[in-house]
């Protein structure tokens, strides 16, 4: 369940290394993410997924992130990993969602690419079957990622956001502008990934820890 207090639920996502995860724990996130997605430079292995899982067990809760994977693919990061939450970043559809959820017992966030009121519109037909909607940039045509480009969004956008399901935000968080974003859009979550890194794939330490203050206290500013 995500944070009812004022401060915002935070995910830093993309973790790879135990150093990143200690980092992240030190730092009091929520949640971590490991990428299962092989094109990304935050992409991790069964192996270093299980390593992660068990070093992060009941310190912080482990988000999955897949992109059209298939169901193999899903079951075998949930074991390995001990998943607390499945991510969505692809192009599932509202079934698709509904389906794994039933199917794994676990939440299930999904991901939607924003760049006009249309896309946050299509967050409707998905509130009922995912367990929170996560709004994200979306990455300019042909390129590889769906996320994790470090691209914003214009968040007035979602003002138009009708549906019923919790929702959080992502696209090109840092932590310069991680208050600025909870305070104008009172986003529940916040997720960062690219945000917090001093090469593609490879997270900062002080740029974790100073994105999770900023965020936690963006109120009081």
């Amino acid at each position: 369940m995500l944070s009812t207090a004022t401060a915002p639920a935070i995910k830093i996502c993309g973790i790879a290394t135990p150093q990143a995860l200690d980092a992240a724990i030190a730092a009091r996130a929520d949640y971590i993410g490991l990428v299962f997605f092989a094109k990304s430079p935050r992409n991790v292995s069964l192996r270093d997924a299980a390593m992660l899982g068990e070093r992060a067990a009941g310190r912080t809760k482990v988000v999955g992130l897949f992109v059209d994977a298939l169901d193999a693919t899903v079951a075998e990061a949930v074991t390995a990993a001990r998943l607390d939450v499945i991510q969505l970043h692809g192009k599932e559809t509202p079934e698709r969602v509904a389906k794994l959820r039933a199917q794994f017992g676990l939440p299930v966030w999904k991901a939607l690419s924003v760049a006009s009121r249309e896309d946050v519109a299509n967050a409707a037909a998905i509130a009922g079957a995912a367990d929170l909607i996560l709004f994200d940039a979306k990455a300019p045509k042909g390129a590889d990622l769906p996320g994790g480009l470090g691209l914003v969004f214009d968040w007035d956008l979602l003002a138009a956001y009708r549906g019923q399901a919790p929702w959080g935000l992502a696209g090109g968080l840092s932590p310069d502008n991680v208050a600025d974003a909870v305070r104008r859009t009172g986003t529940k979550l916040v997720d960062v990934s690219s945000g917090v890194e001093n090469a593609p794939g490879v997270k900062d330490a002080d740029r974790i820890r100073s994105f999770c203050f900023n965020a936690r206290t963006a109120s009081q500013k």
